[in-house]
Order: C-alpha cells, then sequence, then structure tokens
C-alpha cells in the first residue's frame, strides 16, 4: 500500500532539510575529552528563548518576512485604510510590490486615489517588510459592450443628435 506524502510531511522534510536531521551519534555522549564550550552550565547560548524569538528566527532564516507581513498588511486593512473606507474597499492581492485594492463603486476608487500617499505612509511604517511600492485602485467591473451579444459594428453607440 502506497503512503501519500501528507502537507505535514513535507514541511517536516523541508525543515529537516534546512536544519539537518540528528547526525550520526548526536545523542550519545563521548567518554572523556573536552565537550568544548557549549556544554558548560550557564555558558553563552544556552539560555532558554521565547517562542516569539524562535519564530522570527526561522521566519528571518527562511525568507517568510516579507510573505508575513503582507499577509498582515491585508488582514488588517481596516486599520491601514480606515473602518468607513475599508467598508467599501477590499484587498485583493499583491504582485511584484504592488497591491491591488478592488472598491465598490468608481467613486470610492477616485477617492482612494485621493487618498495615496496617506495610505502609502501608513503601510510604510506598520509594514515596513511588506515591500509595497505602489497601490492600484480599480472600480468594479462594468459591463463592456466592445464583445457579446451586445456588441455593435463600428464606432458603436454614440449621440444620434446632429
Amino acid at each position: 500500500m502506497a503512503e501519500r506524502e501528507t502537507e505535514s510531511t513535507r514541511v517536516y522534510l523541508r525543515f529537516k532539510e534546512i536544519f539537518g536531521g540528528r547526525r550520526r551519534g548526536a545523542g550519545r555522549r563521548k567518554r572523556g575529552g573536552d565537550d568544548g564550550p557549549s556544554s558548560i552550565p550557564f555558558g553563552s547560548g544556552r539560555d532558554p528563548k521565547g517562542i516569539g524569538d524562535v519564530m522570527n528566527t526561522l521566519t528571518d532564516r527562511l525568507g517568510w518576512d516579507s510573505t508575513l507581513s503582507q499577509a498582515e498588511l491585508i488582514n488588517r486593512w481596516a486599520e491601514v485604510a480606515g473602518e468607513s473606507t475599508a467598508a467599501h474597499s477590499e484587498p485583493v492581492g499583491i504582485e511584484g510590490g504592488m497591491l491591488t485594492v478592488k472598491c465598490d463603486s468608481t467613486a470610492w476608487a477616485t477617492q482612494l486615489r485621493l487618498m495615496r500617499v496617506e495610505i502609502m505612509n501608513r503601510i510604510a511604517t506598520s509594514f515596513p517588510d511588506a515591500g509595497i511600492d505602489s497601490i492600484r485602485f480599480q472600480g468594479p467591473n462594468v459591463p463592456s459592450f466592445k464583445r457579446g451579444p451586445r456588441s455593435v459594428q463600428g464606432r458603436g453607440v454614440r449621440d444620434t443628435y446632429g
């Protein structure tokens, strides 16, 4: 029976690859000889560390700081843009340093374009690791008459007075 590789198995193998597995003989003690400075009680490097310090070191070592900061920015959009503004806008993604925000109406998209500098300053101070260089505000998707069943040949629908 073939065993399926689960996500947890892949994560374990990836961590084992990065941090190295137990080396042969790592659990055994040597007889005699000097164990070096790492085995001295109360020596440097022996102090316990908090889980926050360990996670910060891990995310920094694996290069996850930017991705985690971007996810936190999207989750905390209401704090960045303000409650009333966030009720009418939603960040939809970050690609190549550009944050894309979808707005309920073209009026809200225009208003947010006017607030672009203020929002970018808040992002730069609150989420410096996110790597956001610019913001694009999109209005709602409106129907286009260029293709589809309502398409018109030529110049399309125009004012006929004249």
